[in-house]
């Protein structure tokens, strides 16, 4: 699928241009005489002439020989995250855990900021970025934190190997870790997850054109070729991962309940496709049980990646999660049992130091063999290989401290959080601002003035702004009061501080909503309210403002507005998540209307009453018989505050179908010959067929082309989303799920096309109970904004 119009070739040329720009640099930028020079395998003149350094043969032979050199206690010392050195044979110490979810963080032990690097680039926290709902910038983004990771490693301040992206579904709004995540629908993860991963990974420096080649050369290397890694991404928590304390139960210790539908449908998918498509090199098991199986001991679940999804690379443990399966999970009588379960499951590598404490013990024991850890060294110095660790010198070798905090990385970092930011509501054209009519502006609230803005999973940034220090910009009279001493909003003592403010200014903004205080990794919240006495504290000062109050939400968890919706003197709501660095500019620069917002929810924000819902019920689909809403835009059947995909614009834009297929015929050579087995009937009609027993499925595919005209005065970006539906209800059906989704930017009374290719197998079908996809026949309604077009799927 595609936008044929000229904003979106414009896009992409700058996106290729920049990948373009960033190579040229990596030949010239140099290191400094201060940086700490990176250890390297087979580094001559002593350690070079092993069979295993030899370029020149296949990267297996070469494993398979570095295996055969080690002894078993050195064989074991490899099932950690930090590998221990073989002096013997000039292999340094590895540490495999770095971080780079929205940028290079600080949790992983592999990076330091300790260093001739003392910062990297703030992006915008995941949830953000993907509510831009564009591709080519996720995968601009990705490249971008790539180009500074390698860099970093090249002056020994950061690893090869990240633990990136999370891909989970944000299937409950009190989950800490949401923010981590893009969002609540499978297609928009998976989508993601396959930008993030090739990006980062370096697979889009391959494709760069081939005139390039010269260039490409220069900055790769010679041995670089179409099986090597720039770095290795991580497709993490795999899975049913989405619950760190609730109750009783935690993410050390819970066992996620899920139907095989729901398996196939909404938890898998982002996995498979980050897999398949994607090529990432490596996977994380998660700490939870699936089924009463922990995820690291689960061989059926580890071992479908690489026999159903081609996958190759290593599968790491979260961090202890090998641990749990005894400590928490009490699935195994011994800690000897638990690292043998670990291993032959397929987890190659543990976080953490329970396979190195435990292992010995358990080959003694008889319970692991030294052909089973042999097995787990081969994928892990496979992907070593394809980074190029063992090639004597990295890949990209000339990056350096030039190439972090860049001038054209904060200018990308502040262009995600523009496309990300979203307009909740602009009751009677509250925004755009305009600076020359105002006087004067109150901002108020605990992180109106802060620069900690980056969700978690953050380094150290750049050069980080406030909100108000990118409003300074624009209004020279500002009156700030933080009204609570912090988010937690625990007293009302900082109120009449903050009305003074409101009462005096001509313009009212509060900021509300989360931080990492009530959202983070191991704490999920409890309400969807916002904390405290926040709520009071918009109220109060909205009721003494002179003019309605703009409303600016944090947080990467959907919270409950819905006294600030239907209120009057609330004009405006702005979301703007975790939003970075450049989070400040990018909200003034909405605010005052040099940005038209564009960007979309990708979460459901759900009343308050939702979180008598157990978090711990994992079904996706509503039970009406005991009460249960389902979950996510796809099932859910309750109120809502804001739905999937909601998000306004200064503009206005309206919708034309150009042209779509009414009816689909399955040819006679495509129809499934045992129709018995293959069709489910009600009376004589065929209901539905099944996906993976129909040959040649993609030929039924078809185009949808939607005209999307921006008929106001300013120009905008318009997030164009199609939905499909069967006319006839299924058990288990969704209510509607994504079909496709762009991004067009169109300028005032100018219309753009947009082209959707629609695989009919893989967009319009669902999982039945035994988690076999299947496509009904019949009529499906597609769904985009004021457009509803049927199509008929025909035997």
């Amino acid at each position: 699928m595609g936008v044929q119009s000229k904003s979106r070739r414009s896009f992409l040329f700058f996106f290729f241009l920049f990948l373009s720009l960033q190579l040229t640099c990596y030949s010239h930028s140099t290191t400094t005489a201060t940086d700490k020079p990176q250890q390297y395998p087979c580094r001559p003149p002593q350690h070079h002439s092993y069979p295993f350094c030899n370029t020149s043969l296949p990267l297996k032979t070469r494993a398979q020989s570095l295996i055969s050199l080690l002894t078993l206690a050195e064989k074991i010392q490899q099932l950690s995250n930090n590998a221990s050195a073989v002096p013997r044979l000039g292999i340094p110490s590895y540490e495999w855990w770095s971080e780079s979810l929205h940028g290079i963080a600080s949790n992983g032990p592999g990076v330091s900021f300790n260093g001739t690097i003392k910062s990297a680039t703030g992006f915008p926290q995941v949830i953000l970025t993907s509510s831009a709902f564009n591709r080519t910038l996720w995968a601009a983004v990705a490249s971008a934190v790539a180009v500074e990771a390698k860099a970093m490693h090249n002056v020994g301040q950061a690893g090869l190997t990240y633990w990136a992206p999370n891909i989970n579904i944000f299937r409950d709004p009190r989950w800490g870790r949401g923010q981590e995540t893009p969002g609540e629908d499978p297609m928009v993860t998976s989508a993601y997850a396959v930008e993030y991963v090739r990006a980062f990974q370096g697979e889009y420096h391959r494709a760069l054109p081939r005139y390039k080649d010269g260039l490409r050369r220069r900055a790769l290397g010679d041995d670089y070729d179409d099986d090597g890694l720039m770095l290795s991404a991580c497709c993490k928590h795999f899975t049913a991962y989405d619950l760190e304390k609730w109750g009783n139960f935690t993410r050390y210790n819970f066992s996620a309940v899920v139907t095989d539908q729901d398996m196939e449908d909404t938890y898998q998918a982002p996995f498979r496709s980050c897999i398949k498509q994607g090529n990432a090199s490596c996977l994380m098991c998660s700490y939870n049980a699936v089924n009463g199986i922990p995820a690291c001991a689960n061989r059926d679940l580890l071992q479908k990646a690489r026999t159903d999804w081609n996958f190759r690379g290593y599968i790491t443990s979260d961090c202890d999660a090998v641990a749990t399966i005894y400590e928490d999970q009490n699935y195994t009588k011994t800690p000897e049992d638990a690292v043998a379960a670990a291993l032959k499951a397929g987890t190659d590598i543990n976080c953490g130091t329970y396979m190195l404490l435990h292992m010995m013990p358990a080959i003694e024991q008889g319970k692991v063999l030294e052909e089973d850890i042999d097995k787990a060294l081969l994928n892990l110095f496979l992907v070593q290989l394809r980074l190029g660790i063992f090639n004597g010198e990295p890949h990209f070798g000339g990056l350096g401290p030039k190439d972090v905090c860049s001038s054209e990385h904060r200018k990308l970092a502040l262009e995600a959080a523009r496309q990300g930011i979203v307009l909740l509501k602009n009751e009677k054209k509250s925004l755009p601002f305009n600076k020359h009519l105002i006087s004067s502006l109150a901002v108020i609230g605990p992180l109106a003035n802060s620069t900690d803005l980056g969700g978690g999973y953050t380094g150290v940034p750049c050069n980080p702004r406030s909100i108000i220090d990118g409003l300074k910009g624009y209004v020279k009279n500002i009156y700030h009061a933080a009204g609570c001493q912090d988010i937690a909003c625990n007293s009302t003592t900082g109120f009449a501080e903050a009305l003074s403010a409101a009462k005096q200014s001509e313009y009212v903004i509060v900021v509300a909503g989360l931080d990492l205080s009530q959202e983070t990794e191991d704490h999920d919240r409890y309400s969807l309210l916002l904390p405290g006495y926040q709520m009071a504290l918009v109220t109060a000062v909205a009721a003494v403002s002179k003019k309605p109050v703009i409303l600016v939400l944090t947080g990467g968890g959907p919270i409950d507005t819905s006294f600030a919706v239907g209120d009057p003197r609330v004009g405006s709501i702005l979301w703007i998540g975790y939003p970075g660095e450049t989070g400040g500019t990018a909200l003034s620069e909405i605010i005052f209307g040099h940005y038209n917002p564009g960007g979309r929810l990708t979460m459901t924000w759900y009343p308050e009453s939702f979180t008598r819902v157990p978090m711990n019920d994992m079904n996706m689909r509503a039970d009406p018989s005991r009460n249960y809403p389902g979950r996510t835009y796809r099932f859910y059947t309750g109120d809502r505050i804001y739905g999937f995909g909601y998000g306004l614009s200064y503009t206005r834009f309206t919708y034309k179908l150009s042209s779509a297929p009414k009816k689909l015929s399955l040819p006679e050579s495509m129809k499934p010959r045992q129709q018995k087995n293959l069709l489910y009937q009600i009376g004589k009609e065929l209901d539905y067929i099944y996906v993976d027993q129909v040959p040649y499925c993609s030929s039924l595919r078809f185009q949808v082309q939607i005209s999307v005209t921006n008929s106001g005065d300013l120009n905008g970006s318009e997030v164009v989303l199609l939905f499909s539906k069967p006319a006839k209800t299924f058990k288990g059906s969704p209510e509607m799920q994504l079909v496709g989704f762009e991004r067009v930017h169109i300028l005032s009374y100018e219309t753009a096309e947009t082209s959707f290719l629609v695989d009919p197998c893989e967009h319009l079908s669902f999982a039945d109970e035994h988690g076999n996809r299947i496509l009904p026949t019949g009529d499906h309604i597609l769904i985009s904004e004021n457009i509803v077009h049927i199509v008929s799927i025909e035997i």
